[in-house]
């Protein structure tokens, strides 16, 4: 008898939570057992190593993101929509894999060097291609400012939406797509009151 998916699912949540705390090279097959509640051998019956459990919860992530991310490239929207709608699908999937994004962020330049992970690099490519590829086009199109550095905004897009993991929780006073709009307003439209504002 193979195990149910829902058990599985449970067992990579359980252990993606662990990783995000522990980090993958401190976390061992009997904490991720310990924190699951049953035997290290045990966890063997569902997966052959911890490297095969870190696999499945980043690649389960990355296939979910480029899932949205590429029906939101599809859609052809303006650059200003685009990066409205990039953002969005981001903090959905913060809200839906937020251990995994922690792991990917402290442990992917680490990974990267390794065969089995070495999507991860052609994940991080793609990822600045479609973000420099928008930012590039709402500059020429007049859209966006003239004088923007777009691979420093990028940057600081990509580090102040993906850095929300570290705090964000579900099920908090605030839903994904309400942080992705007030993200948006100060990315977009800044903090400060206009000239022609009291």
């Amino acid at each position: 008898m193979s195990p149910s998916p829902e058990r599985r699912r449970e067992l990579l949540g359980v252990a993606a939570d662990v990783f995000a705390e522990q980090g993958y090279n401190a976390t061992t097959v009997r904490k991720i057992a310990d924190a699951a509640g049953m035997l290290a051998g045990s966890l063997y019956y569902h997966f052959d190593s911890k490297e095969s459990m870190l696999d499945e919860i980043l690649s389960t992530f990355l296939d979910e993101l480029w899932a949205g991310y590429d029906a939101v490239l599809a859609a052809r929207l303006g650059p200003r929509e685009t990066i409205e709608a990039l953002v969005v699908e981001s903090f959905r999937e913060i809200d839906r894999h937020r251990a995994a994004v922690a792991i990917y962020q402290k442990e992917s330049r680490y990974l990267s060097a390794q065969p089995r992970f070495s999507y991860l690099t052609d994940s991080q490519q793609k990822f600045e291609k479609a973000w420099l590829g928008t930012l590039e086009r709402g500059v020429a199109d007049g859209v966006f400012r003239a004088d923007l550095d777009v691979r420093l905004t990028y940057r600081f897009v990509r580090d102040t939406v993906w850095v929300a993991a570290s705090w964000y929780r579900p099920g908090g006073l605030h839903s994904p797509d309400e942080i992705a709009r007030q993200y948006l307003s100060m990315v977009l439209d800044g903090i400060a009151l206009g000239c022609g504002h009291p």
